[in-house]
């Protein structure tokens, strides 16, 4: 079995799990232990912990993962009604690959029983082996990325900076589209820049999204995939002061996005990666994850459309493209067709629908194609 690679959490966190109050998040949660792994029958969600750091040129140590683990058990659930389970760590194997194939492998059984996995720890070069627990389940993937980077692959570099280069070049190619949320231009080459466009990917920078984050929203409501690097925020909100960046997301920010990766019916696999396992950062990082529950119990259940008859469908006409939207009754939240092409060799096989924005249509009524509209097109056609 799969699971018996999982090691168990500490005995030091189960002892302090006891003194804990019994409406704390410590109490209501199932804990594989020495004694006990849990019964998965009704886990909806699944938090897995993974020691392996070599992707970013670090030395593993045996790390418990018990500042985390201390921070978030402390906390109190909102209004909740799922089963989550903490299934333990995943220790580093002998080599990088072995890791990653337990990862894939765990990632995959747990999609396969319809359980949500967290993955909490590691290095971001972790994200290649949530992609690929994919290969067998016979869909496309959206991958969203919330990074200062875009790690593409560089001269000399780690594993950590390199692996969207992995995924969009190895076999099998799953990958649909790849949206990088908050990145910073002077960290990444214009090259790189430059090749997101040609690939007709998106990508926000930072400020664009911090002064108004709500455009964010759509981009998480369509991914299968949200990997964080916690590089991505600020020190001073992180805590992390041995890889100090002065800029980045602030606390407000970050949890806001871990709540719309919680929120989108489609999110099935979440990670936050690239942080030191101390008490200050775990703080956030036990934030983060809570919001992400949060949002999942708040989830509409809206994608994918069983009917349509709980929306209203407007038509709008650009030249000589026809423009068909569609707004929920529900929520209020927009969507814009992308048509199936006969002649020609689409990557989807059918009419699908890209998530979007209220702004978007007001910009369509003015003439205006919207711009991921434009590049989900042209991407089903590369």
């Amino acid at each position: 079995m799969v699971f018996d690679f999982l090691q168990p959490v500490s005995n030091t966190f189960i002892d302090f799990r006891e003194k804990l109050s019994s409406q704390t998040l410590g109490k209501k949660v199932l804990f594989h232990t020495d004694e006990d792994f849990p019964d998965l029958d009704e886990v909806v969600i699944a938090i897995v912990c993974v020691n392996e750091n070599r992707g970013k040129g670090v030395e593993n140590s045996d790390d418990e993962f018990d500042a985390f683990r201390k921070s978030f058990y402390s906390l109190f659930p909102g209004n909740w009604n799922v089963a989550i389970a903490d299934l333990g760590n995943i220790q580093y194997g002998e080599t990088i690959d072995d890791t990653y194939f337990l990862v894939k492998t765990i990632n995959e059984d747990l999609l396969r029983k319809s359980i949500v996995p967290i993955i909490i720890g590691g290095s971001q070069d972790l994200t290649y082996a949530l992609y690929r627990a994919y290969d067998n389940l016979d869909q496309m993937v959206n991958l969203v990325t919330i990074d200062d980077q875009f790690d593409f692959a560089k001269e000399n570099v780690e594993l950590n900076h390199s692996f969207l280069t992995r995924i969009i070049v190895d076999e099998p190619n799953n990958l649909f589209n790849f949206s990088n949320i908050g990145y910073q231009t002077y960290y990444n080459p214009q090259e790189e820049i430059d090749l997101i466009e040609k690939l007709y990917f998106d990508a926000y920078r930072l400020g664009e999204v911090s002064n108004k984050i709500a455009i964010a929203e759509p981009v998480f409501r369509d991914a299968d995939i949200v990997s964080v690097d916690m590089n991505s925020v600020q020190s001073s909100f992180s805590g992390n002061y041995l890889n100090f960046n002065p800029n980045g997301f602030n606390g407000k920010e970050i949890c806001t996005l871990a709540r719309y990766s919680g929120i989108s019916d489609k999110v099935s696999s979440f990670g936050i990666f690239d942080f030191n396992d101390t008490f200050n950062e775990s703080i956030l990082i036990a934030q983060m994850v809570w919001y992400f529950i949060e949002g999942f119990c708040f989830r509409s259940k809206e994608y994918p459309f069983g009917t349509k008859e709980q929306y209203l469908k407007y038509i709008v006409l650009i030249e000589e493209e026809e423009l068909i939207f569609f707004k929920s009754n529900k929520t209020d939240r927009w969507w814009i067709e992308i048509p199936f092409l006969d002649n020609k060799n689409n990557k989807l096989k059918r009419n699908t629908l890209l998530p979007c924005t209220h702004d978007d249509y007001l910009a369509a009524c003015e003439q205006e194609i919207p711009n991921r509209w434009w590049k989900a097109y042209r991407r089903n056609l590369l």
